[in-house]
């Protein structure tokens, strides 16, 4: 490799497995329902947002986006006894700006429900389980722990399933191939 050094070599690599290892660990937006108009109340068991949940995989540190209408909804964080119940009363957190982000800080089931009246119990509702970090290295404050769960909200307890589409694990693969691509470019040049 004429007029390649060691040290350029070792930067190069240095480099490439920064790359990799920051594109691995890059929080996602990820649209509710896959689509603006989601928040609504569904037209159907299979139109339920949990259905898309189901298969999507949360991490720690993404990001849930809501699109809807503020001044005719909102969106509620939780507790799962609110969940089951649809009581709007005692919110963890309330968004009603039509446009709501909401970080998922820590691994564990999150649960939203809609604050328009009615809603909730026709079905506009979401439970997120964010899977904990590989190696349980996250250092993140663990969330109190809640009454025991009626027979049915058990089914939210433990690691959540994993997709049954690679659409999810898609995100940053192509920009990550296309950077590994350019490095080793970089480090062999032909």
């Amino acid at each position: 490799m004429a007029g390649y050094s060691k040290t350029s070599t070792t930067t190069s690599a240095s480099l490439l497995i920064l790359f990799l290892l920051f594109g691995f660990s890059m929080a996602k937006e990820m649209l509710v329902g896959g689509k603006t108009d989601a928040w609504r109340v569904p037209a159907s068991e299979s139109d339920s947002l949990n259905q898309w949940a189901e298969k999507s995989r949360f991490q720690v540190g993404d990001y849930l986006v809501w699109k809807y209408d503020g001044g005719k909804d909102s969106v509620l964080q939780v507790s799962r006894e609110d969940y089951g119940n649809c009581s709007i009363s005692n919110p963890i957190k309330e968004y009603n700006d039509g446009t709501t982000k909401v970080k998922l800080e820590h691994p564990g089931p999150f649960y939203f429900i809609s604050g328009a009246k009615g809603h909730c119990e026709k079905g506009q509702k979401l439970v997120v389980v964010v899977l904990t970090p590989r190696g349980g290295r996250f250092t993140g404050i663990a969330p109190s722990p809640s009454p025991s769960p009626s027979s049915a909200f058990a089914e939210f307890e433990g690691p959540a399933v994993a997709p049954t589409s690679s659409a999810t694990a898609l995100n940053g693969g192509i920009f990550m191939m296309a950077m590994g691509v350019v490095a080793a470019m970089w480090v062999f040049p032909m």
